[in-house]
């Protein structure tokens, strides 16, 4: 069995185009592709804000006696 050239076979410039595509999938998290986040949602979720560490409450300060 011969094999025969693809007169159709793409150049280097659609590889290069190709490559370039591929490279900006790889770089979308795997998570996002999976279950993606409608735009809507993405500006309504809340801001994180800091919180007191855990074990630092003072449970005593707020009991009556």
């Amino acid at each position: 069995m011969t094999s025969t050239p693809d007169a159709s076979a793409p150049d280097g410039a659609d590889l290069t185009e190709l490559r370039k595509e591929i490279d900006e999938l790889k770089a979308i998290p795997e998570e996002e592709l999976v279950n993606p986040t409608p735009a809507s949602l993405t500006d309504r979720e809340p801001t994180p804000h800091a919180t007191d560490a855990i074990g630092s409450e003072d449970w005593d300060a707020n009991t009556e006696g």
